[in-house]
């Protein structure tokens, strides 16, 4: 069985045959969630996978494998207001020329806050917690997790010019610790 985890909601489904495509994945959990193939992300091991049309075998996903589902793009409105007049077009200001030292600076700022913020939460709720596969995972786990797979999108939305070895480390790097704190906080510590 392979798990998933969506916000709050966690289920598991029968692992497909390996040269199965991604699709097949995004389309069971579209119907799962209600959601539109491409309002969501899928996430393995700290990367999002992308290409729909490779094996998931690619993925390395296996049996007992853990698949986030992290909602990109906002649910489809009910309502059906008029749509709000569009503002006089404004002259785009210049694009801010990046450098990789910048990029590296947002990758180690975005890490010093899961350090600083969410390690510490995470080892105090892992500390306070008694084990066992029955007991229901309180709010603070739900929070600390949907905060740690909001920080690997910051991360992995961080876009590195083709030549920036370093940067692309720092990120990758920074993606392992972060996906190591989530594994540690599902595996209950260990």
């Amino acid at each position: 069985m392979v798990n998933l985890k969506w916000g709050a909601d966690r289920f598991t489904f029968e692992l497909p045959p390996p040269t199965t495509p991604l699709s097949a994945i995004r389309s069971s959990v579209a119907d799962y969630t209600h959601l539109p193939p491409d309002a969501f992300k899928l996430i393995h091991k700290g990367a999002i996978m992308k290409d729909d049309n490779a094996p998931i075998s690619a993925y390395n996903i296996r049996q007992t494998s853990t698949i986030a589902v992290v909602e990109s793009a906002p649910p489809p409105s009910v309502s059906q207001q008029a749509p709000a007049p569009k503002p006089p077009l404004k002259q785009k200001p210049a694009a801010p020329v990046r450098s990789e030292q910048a990029v590296i600076s947002t990758i180690q700022s975005e890490l010093a806050n899961v350090r600083a913020e969410l390690s510490p939460a995470v080892d105090s709720l892992l500390a306070s917690s008694t084990p066992g596969p029955q007991t229901p995972k309180p709010k603070e786990h739900i929070r600390l997790s949907e905060l740690l797979l909001q920080a690997l999108l910051r991360l992995d939305a961080i876009t590195t010019d083709g030549e920036w070895d370093m940067a692309r480390r720092e990120r990758k790097a920074a993606v392992k610790e972060v996906q190591a704190l989530l594994d540690r906080l599902d595996g209950g510590g260990g």
